[in-house]
């Protein structure tokens, strides 16, 4: 699905964050939504994983860690700390943004949480296993410290939007989804399961777009918008 729809959604500018509209349909908060629609994701993963049919292995608690690291900041932590008050976004993006962690949570909840085998201590010094959390750690990194930046961009009371630097926004527009795709390719490359490549599939499908849009519009509302400056991938992209 995310392969048939990408050639799409490069075409459609989604309507939230500074992209926000009416013609979407009826808005609520920017925070309250965030909440709703990354939910599924944290919550229905963790029960899953949690009362599945699997005996819980080291590894598995390991890739239980790493994802709901990721989903409590993203469902809890990152909007409480969002300074956009008054801030409004598409009911119809919740409830989209809300399917799709349905799915994806229940998809790699229940496979790590009952279906996954060959989890042993032994899969800890695997290369696909280093390599998959050196990558996930990395890519935390990357979005925890693009997203403080874009936090802390305004005042408190700042109205209005400032062009972002520091870190590797000197480098790309959206460092913060390049900072997830390389989280979740680490994801992937550590379970080594369909789950976590279809996530991927998902995420670069949604963030690519996403990314593409950002930086056509820093460089039409800014003319002094830094040149160089790539969109996703750090002097390639």
């Amino acid at each position: 699905m995310a392969v048939v729809i990408f050639p799409f959604v490069l075409r459609i500018t989604a309507p939230y964050g500074r992209h926000t509209t009416r013609q979407w349909g009826p808005l609520i908060s920017n925070r309250i939504g965030w909440i709703l629609m990354e939910s599924p994701a944290l919550l229905l993963f963790a029960g899953l994983f949690l009362f599945g049919s699997n005996v819980h292995t080291l590894v598995t608690w390991m890739f239980f860690t790493v994802w709901m690291t990721h989903y409590i900041n993203r469902t809890v932590i990152f909007p409480l700390r969002l300074r956009t008050k008054g801030k409004k976004m598409p009911l119809s993006i919740v409830l989209m943004a809300f399917s799709f962690n349905l799915v994806n949570g229940f998809i790699n909840g229940y496979y790590l949480g009952s279906l996954a085998t060959g989890y042993t201590l032994q899969w800890i010094s695997n290369p696909r296993f280093i390599g998959g959390i050196i990558l996930f750690l990395t890519g935390l990194t990357i979005n925890w410290q693009a997203d403080n930046i874009l936090i802390h961009l305004r005042k408190p009371g700042e109205t209005g939007y400032i062009i972002p630097t520091g870190g590797l926004f000197s480098f790309v527009s959206c460092p913060n989804h390049f900072g997830e795709i390389i989280e979740w390719l680490g994801f992937a490359l550590m379970t080594w399961s369909l789950p976590g490549l279809a996530f991927l599939l998902w995420t670069i499908c949604n963030l690519v777009p996403r990314a593409i849009q950002h930086h056509k519009w820093y460089k039409t509302r800014f003319p002094e918008y830094p040149a160089k400056r790539k969109i996703l991938i750090p002097f390639i992209f």
